[in-house]
């Protein structure tokens, strides 16, 4: 088989699309032409040192985080709202100087808040967590100022979580470094 020099094979390489625009390449001749570019640039890869240096000079944009704003205004309410959260005068339990907080705002007759608080009261006992409790009712305006309108929520210093969470997802977030 007669093998194109790298030169040949990039200048027909680069004619194959005005080929293609006027007519003239048949689809079973772009196939051996691509192979023919292909073997020539693994075996030379430094035809593409150039445009590789290029392509890894760009900048790339940073990320965009829709959420921020949002994230942010949370983040906001909730430093505001710590003194409130976690007053060691509320109803509770856990060590009042607990490394780990969690305020969780229940309703009265709501079965899934109770099982929150069970599961809450379990995790106090093997991390070294308080738990404040509040009543949506009694504190609606700290619940309306936070945004929390579903029974149970949980408030940590940093997120807060509506409606029941399973035991695991609690784990993983007392865990947290």
């Amino acid at each position: 088989m007669n093998r194109l020099n790298p030169a040949a094979a990039l200048f027909l390489g680069l004619l194959t699309p005005v080929a293609v625009q006027a007519g003239g390449a048949l689809p079973q001749s772009r196939s051996p032409l691509g192979e023919a570019i292909r073997e020539t640039l693994v075996q030379n890869p430094d035809l593409l040192a150039p445009l590789r240096a290029q392509i890894e000079g760009l900048e790339q944009p940073a990320p965009i985080n829709i959420y921020s704003d949002d994230m942010a205004r949370d983040l906001s309410a909730l430093a505001r709202a710590a003194p409130q959260l976690y007053d060691p005068a509320l109803p509770g339990f856990g060590p009042s100087g607990a490394a780990l907080q969690i305020a969780l705002f229940t309703r009265r007759d709501c079965a899934e808040c109770d099982r929150a608080k069970a599961d809450l009261r379990a995790l106090s006992a093997r991390f070294d967590l308080r738990v404040t409790l509040l009543d949506m009712a009694e504190h609606a305006d700290l619940a309306r100022d936070l945004g929390l309108d579903m029974a149970p929520s949980y408030v940590f210093g940093d997120m807060m979580l509506r409606g029941a969470m399973p035991v695991i997802v609690l784990e993983r977030y007392l865990s947290r470094d």
